[in-house]
């Protein structure tokens, strides 16, 4: 019951409004590590698309799904842990004057894959962390010409991912350039 309600409410606000929605993709550079380890931040890449929901001209909701590469490193000990993910954010966002927008939401995360190399020793075992995480994400943004936008955010992981046995968190900081349709 409380779900056919829930979509009824949301069928009525979306057909009273003028809801304007686009689709698009977007890329760019992670830069992250686990708050709790005393390691470097490691450079990765994410990419995927959203769709964006225009309420009215001031706040817009934009869900999305993007692969993204998280981690960290130490180059005095030969580490690289490289963990994938499959994010999963739901960002609300309001607008000013059309061409600057800040943004929050929470963004769960699922564990792809896991790469960890420490000198000739690699391994793949993705049982040694969580294999799911849950952040808050905030940023800003901004409208160029053809469509184009730029972003900055930054993912505060709120869950311990239980790294052998450890309390760390995700922290990733992330500039990305997108395209809407």
């Amino acid at each position: 019951m409380k779900k056919i309600i829930f979509i009824s409410l949301m069928l009525i606000i979306t057909a009273s409004s003028e809801v304007f929605a686009q689709f698009g993709v977007r890329a760019g550079a992670n830069i992250s590590n686990f708050q709790g380890f005393d390691f470097q931040s490691r450079i990765g890449m994410h990419l995927g698309a959203y769709y964006g929901y225009e309420f009215n001209s001031d706040f817009s909701i934009e869900p999305g799904i993007f692969y993204s590469q998280k981690g960290f490193k130490s180059n005095s000990l030969e580490i690289k842990e490289n963990v994938n993910y499959l994010d999963i954010p739901v960002l609300v966002k309001y607008h000013f004057e059309d061409v600057f927008n800040v943004f929050a939401g929470p963004q769960g995360s699922l564990t792809l894959s896991r790469n960890y190399k420490e000198g000739d020793f690699n391994s793949k075992n993705t049982g040694v962390l969580r294999g799911y995480d849950l952040a808050a994400v905030i940023g800003a943004g901004v409208k160029l010409p053809y469509d184009l936008n730029v972003q900055l955010s930054y993912d505060l992981g709120l869950l311990s991912l239980n790294y052998f046995d450890q309390n760390v968190k995700n922290r990733v900081f992330k500039i990305s350039v997108g395209k809407s349709f």
